[in-house]
């Protein structure tokens, strides 16, 4: 497996991404300031994580997704790894990231990643989706934000 930067050719993997995150208007809208990296195997596209700066000295993850048939395998732990070492390497202090409420699985990896919990942002998935979302059966609602000091 091969992770690297989005080619400015490349389209980038809406079909994974949105398997992060539902909402193709916040998805495009990260994108354009954002760094897109795609894990791939012999050409074939099958995890994907964006990387934004949020304000000076931190980067956040605001993306990561596996395609459905390689997960449970690693990919997603070696896709997070690779972009601590990238907001790392482009100077950071702090990486962050958010998942929702009722993401047990995701929750579970960053924290084996290093993140710690640092708080949580009351009814974002309300207040940013037009559509409720649900995960392992719970309404997703708030946002749980996590952190790593680099």
């Amino acid at each position: 497996m091969n992770i690297r930067r989005l080619g400015p050719a490349e389209g980038a993997p809406m079909d994974l991404l949105l398997l992060a995150d539902p909402s193709r208007k916040l998805v495009e809208e990260y994108l354009r300031y954002g760094e897109c990296y795609v894990a791939d195997v012999a050409g074939t596209i099958i995890g994907v994580y964006v990387l934004i700066r949020t304000r000076p000295g931190t980067a956040e993850i605001v993306n990561v997704a596996v395609d459905e048939r390689h997960q449970g395998q690693g990919v997603g732990k070696q896709l997070v790894r690779h972009a601590i070492q990238n907001a790392r390497l482009l100077g950071n202090k702090t990486i962050e990231i958010g998942t929702g409420n009722s993401g047990v699985g995701q929750l579970a990896l960053y924290q084996k990643c290093g993140f710690r919990i640092t708080g949580v942002d009351r009814d974002f998935f309300i207040r940013h989706y037009d559509e409720p979302i649900y995960e392992n059966g719970i309404q997703v609602i708030d946002m749980i934000r996590l952190s790593l000091d680099l």
